[in-house]
């Protein structure tokens, strides 16, 4: 899908940090591998709360206009004082947002192709 492309997302996260959420620095986009040799890409988080990582990502079927958060795996258990765990609810608030901030945008791209 062309809304996948590096370029377009890395356009939809610069709008998305103009918006002044606080936490949005964490994110990157990243060229994402697929079968077909295109141009996609993903959106990566470094969270500053936990060493875990993060990337978002549209929904596997053709013409899917959902995103979702993947958290990768950890090998260690990684416990938090509150301090880190509002912290990192902040950071989980602003994935969240941005999920909605990509269906949206990917709904209005799909719309506009129409």
């Amino acid at each position: 899908m062309p809304f996948r492309t590096v370029t377009t997302l890395q356009s939809w996260i610069d709008d998305f940090r103009a918006l002044g959420y606080d936490d949005a620095d964490i994110l990157r986009v990243i060229p994402q591998d697929n079968d077909d040799g295109g141009d996609a890409g993903l959106i990566a988080a470094q969270l500053r709360s936990v060493s875990t990582t993060f990337y978002v990502a549209p929904g596997s079927e053709q013409g899917a206009t959902d995103w979702s958060v993947t958290f990768e795996p950890r090998e260690d258990a990684a416990p938090l004082p509150a301090g880190r765990v509002m912290a990192l609810a902040g950071e989980l608030a602003t994935l969240a947002a941005l999920c909605s901030f990509l269906q949206a945008r990917s709904e209005a791209f799909l719309a506009a192709a129409e």
